[in-house]
Parts: structure tokens; sequence; C-alpha cells
């Protein structure tokens, strides 16, 4: 089912390939950077425990949902920057520009 999507929805940047993609709010990041043909490692389905699919955030960290417990969890054990989020468990609620370490 495709998505109805407004050119308000929010904009994600994925450097440094400069793919972008507009998501409705609430879509995971690691769900915006597939739909902008970027792979995204992670081996746990989604489940925040093996922190592979970690992104660093460049712009618009605010735009994030909150991380959760599961997620601060996760962030602590595995030692992310502050401005490091799960792509799986983050979701944009509007602008972000992100990266990864392997794109």
């Amino acid at each position: 089912m495709q998505l109805a999507l407004f050119p308000d929805d929010p904009l994600v940047r994925f450097e440094p390939s400069g793919a972008s993609v507009r998501v409705p709010p609430g879509t995971p990041l690691i769900d915006a950077a597939e739909r902008a043909g970027l792979p995204v490692a992670q081996s746990c389905g989604r489940w925040a425990v093996c922190g592979w699919c970690r992104m660093e955030i460049l712009e618009g960290l605010e735009n994030l949902s909150p991380a959760d417990d599961v997620e601060q969890r996760l962030a602590v054990r595995q030692r992310f920057a502050p401005n490091v989020r799960a792509s799986c468990q983050a979701t944009v609620l509007g602008d972000v520009v992100a990266t990864a370490s392997y794109w």
C-alpha cells in the first residue's frame, strides 16, 4: 500500500549520498532510509538489540521521537554519542539530516 505524501511532510536527507525522501510523520528512520534506496545494517529484526542501524543525526535531532527505555539501554550498552540514534526506534517528526558510517 502506497502512503499519500504531502509537500509539508518531513524531509529526511541522508549524507553523503544526498538522497532524500519525504515521509509521513511517525515513520521509523530506518524505513525512510530504505525508501530513499539506502541499505541499513541490522541483524536483530528491529528490536533495538544489535545497534547496527545506528545513524548519526547531523541536523534535526529535535525532530525525532524521544528515545524510549529500550533505545536508551541500547545507547548506553553501545556507547552511542548524544547525536546518534537507533534508526529502527527513532521516528521522524520533522526534517532530519542523517548519516551512517557504512554509506
